[in-house]
């Protein structure tokens, strides 16, 4: 039975709203949420309804009027603890709107209002005790990092992958910017001061290897739920999200530089045969997305007309990878020989 059936039997008196919602989530569950998507489909939630977002935008203006009222409250002297204050009421409202409502975008909201007041906590203690900028940056985003993990295993949200790997991201960052990346960066040394093997190895290869581990994380998640049902397929769609761009920066831009766009395109193709394995359109678009911005910013920053070139490239690829993304990923399968955990990646159909 399909949405429209149901919608029909409402609104020819057959059947309550009620009633209606209760069939098709009976469905869902005994046919499985997978096979209730069509079979291009890739699951994703965002949000269930604009009352989420209605209550997120609460959440944010709530939020920001309690953290208000303790430092006005509060005065100068635990001004130092109102960031920590701020994320106790977050987690403490996500024990009713995450684990009772199990609403996504308002248990998101809560999540990074949690991670954001650990963060700047940990700066703000670690600074007054004399350590410095290096050491106070690197100390802050680790303990945001540990906050967001305990976040994680009490409240189980996907989305707190994300927010844990981007403060492990930061504590990398941390230690391995050097002031010339930075003078690069803002001069003419532009993106390659910091993602190019050749200009800035430790950065760039600390950036390929968190991007290497947060893939591997994503797998990990994606081999315990190869049918998207669950918790463990959310997971993965944030990690894969991180591990897109961390590898693509440090790919593209040294490519670029030391071959042009040959070795670009060649990645490309390597990355959407990698994206077509794993069944994640999300992957690649992380990825394509970056790609653009590299390419753009190497050819000047987006100066004459090869960013159109660049668009028209890269949007007729999307569409035509999109179009015929099952039959694609079917044919690369059915190539592919037998390696250790295919059986446990999403299936495959017809090629036709």
């Amino acid at each position: 039975m399909t949405p429209e059936d149901l919608r029909a039997a409402v609104a020819a008196g057959i059947l309550s709203e009620a009633q209606a919602a209760s069939l098709s989530a009976l469905a869902n569950d005994r046919a499985g949420k997978r096979a209730s998507l069509p079979s291009e489909d890739e699951p994703f939630e965002f949000f269930r309804g604009f009352s989420e977002i209605f209550i997120s935008i609460g959440l944010v203006i709530l939020l920001t009027g309690v953290t208000a009222l303790l430092a006005d409250f509060g005065g100068f002297a635990l001004l130092t603890l109102v960031p920590l204050a701020s994320a106790a009421i977050a987690w403490w409202w996500a024990t009713y709107f995450t684990l009772k409502r199990r609403m996504t975008l308002p248990s998101m909201v809560l999540a990074s209002a949690f991670g954001t007041g650990i963060l700047i906590f940990a700066f703000t203690v670690l600074a007054r005790g004399g350590m410095d900028e290096r050491a106070v940056a690197i100390g802050g985003f680790f303990l945001a990092a540990v906050g967001m993990v305990a976040w994680y295993r009490r409240f189980r949200l996907p989305f707190a992958a994300f927010l844990t790997g981007a403060a492990i991201l930061g504590a990398i960052y941390s230690i391995t910017a050097s002031a010339s990346n930075v003078v690069g960066l803002v001069g003419s040394g532009g993106y390659q001061a910091f993602f190019d093997l050749g200009e800035s190895p430790a950065f760039a290869t600390a950036t390929l290897i968190f991007g290497i581990g947060a893939f591997l994380v994503g797998m990990w998640f994606d081999t315990r739920d190869p049918h998207r049902l669950g918790r463990h397929s959310a997971t993965a769609f944030w990690c894969h999200l991180l591990a897109a761009p961390a590898l693509v920066n440090t790919v593209a831009v040294t490519l670029m530089n030391g071959g042009g766009t040959g070795f670009l395109a060649i990645a490309l193709v390597l990355i959407t045969v990698l994206a077509l394995v794993i069944d994640r359109r999300s992957f690649l678009t992380a990825a394509i997305a970056y790609i653009a911005i590299v390419i753009a910013w190497l050819m000047g920053e987006g100066g004459g007309t090869s960013w159109i070139f660049v668009l028209l490239v890269l949007g007729g690829f999307i569409t035509a990878i999109g179009t015929w993304w099952v039959q694609l990923r079917a044919k690369v399968m059915a190539v592919l020989p037998n390696f250790p955990g295919k059986s446990r990646l999403p299936p495959y159909g017809s090629t036709e």
